[in-house]
């Protein structure tokens, strides 16, 4: 839960900004719901392995609300730099920061 650390209104207005498939925009959505990177990092490395594997990436939205749609392959490659199918710490940075 994010109640405490997040605004409800935040996040809803991130949701909405990228409800369409294909109009995910990783810094807009972080810069919306005003997280920094380590933190957002920590929340969708659920499996704790210090990478956020694609399928992480895929359901991420749903961490902030159980409705949101999945990400499509074109949206959770976009942060994968090297290609191999999971986004380290820096790879994350370098997505958010754009």
């Amino acid at each position: 839960s994010f109640a405490g650390i997040l605004d409800d209104a935040d996040i809803t207005a991130a949701l909405a900004a990228c409800k369409a498939e294909g109009s995910f925009k990783h810094v807009e959505f972080f810069a919306k719901i005003g997280l920094a990177g380590k933190k957002v990092f920590a929340i969708i490395d659920q499996d704790k392995s210090d990478f956020v594997e694609e399928d992480e990436l895929k359901l991420f939205l749903q961490v902030f609300s159980a409705g949101a749609r999945a990400l499509t392959d074109a949206e959770t490659k976009a942060g994968d730099s090297d290609g191999d199918g999971k986004i380290g710490v820096d790879e994350f940075a370098q997505m958010i920061k754009g």
